[in-house]
């Protein structure tokens, strides 16, 4: 009889821990915009050193993450990116944003309407004061202009490449499947990005666009120091930056989910949907890692 419990008991235990394996768990996005102000980011605009916010470019209002060019008189290619601070590799990034106003005087006509996500970048600190791209891959967000189609969430490569559709794809410009959002219409554009080997971009929950291999290589950058410019080395994890181009846009969220983290399902900072182990990460008990 001791045997026939101590059997049934083992049994009941391995179902739980296997229930346990498939619980789903919740996921947990970080906010890298906190509403209020613009800590835990560096400001990085071309002809200024890093933090010289020139013109109030990047700012907060009403609770939005605010790029305005209102103390411009004139862009003069400008072009500026604010970046998180943190570097990430495995993870989706989601941002919500609307085009608002006009461009100010001197912004080039293939900017009209139009901003960026940059990732896999380079950190702000490393950039040349004259550069006006960080080394990245551009998700390229544009708002349609009220006449013909303009898809969103396309892909640029300032000073990279990737392999789409099977092969090393050298174009500057991507575009992807979307649909035109015209006007000012806040649409939510996400990314999921897995270190060097696949970006997915998904405008309002819809993947629009898919590609392999994000690697270093190619032009249409400028003022950067070569020393960061290794053509061919695969790109593996980056900066997040946020993009100023000359029209003014705001982003009323910035959220991410990391993907990279403890996945031995007996720590307590397990999660299933991780992708990417770092067990040193793994807490046990009372909060021991081990």
């Amino acid at each position: 009889m001791k045997l026939a419990f101590s059997i049934l008991f083992s049994l009941i235990a391995l179902a739980a821990s296997a229930q346990k394996k498939q619980i789903k768990s919740k996921e947990e996005w970080k906010q890298l915009f906190n509403g209020k102000d613009l800590s835990g980011w560096d400001i990085k605009i071309r002809g200024h050193e890093l933090n010289e916010n020139f013109g109030n470019t990047f700012r907060v209002e009403d609770g939005k993450m605010v790029v305005s060019y209102d103390q411009y008189d004139d862009f003069k290619f400008k072009y500026g990116h604010i970046f998180y601070k943190q570097p990430f590799s495995y993870y989706r990034v989601a941002v919500e944003y609307r085009f608002v106003g006009e461009q100010p005087k001197g912004g080039e006509g293939w900017a009209q309407r139009n901003s960026g996500i940059m990732v896999h970048g380079q950190p702000a600190a490393t950039m040349g004061k004259d550069q006006d791209f960080p080394i990245s891959i551009e998700v390229q967000l544009l708002g349609g202009l009220d006449k013909g189609e303009r898809t969103t969430c396309n892909l640029c490569t300032p000073g990279t490449h990737v392999v789409y559709e099977g092969k090393l794809d050298t174009r500057h410009c991507i575009n992807s499947t979307s649909k035109t959002y015209n006007g000012d219409q806040w649409v939510r554009a996400e990314v999921l990005v897995l270190g060097d080997s696949l970006i997915r971009h998904f405008i309002n929950g819809e993947q629009v666009l898919e590609y392999q291999k994000p690697q270093i290589g190619g032009g249409v950058v400028s003022g950067f120091d070569p020393q960061f410019k290794t053509d061919g080395k695969l790109l593996a994890e980056g900066s997040i930056s946020l993009q100023s181009e000359s029209h003014p846009v705001e982003f009323r969220k910035v959220e991410l989910l990391d993907l990279k983290g403890c996945m031995d399902p007996k720590a307590t900072n397990f999660k299933s949907y991780y992708v990417k182990a770092d067990n040193t990460l793994c807490t046990y008990g009372k909060n021991k890692k081990k």
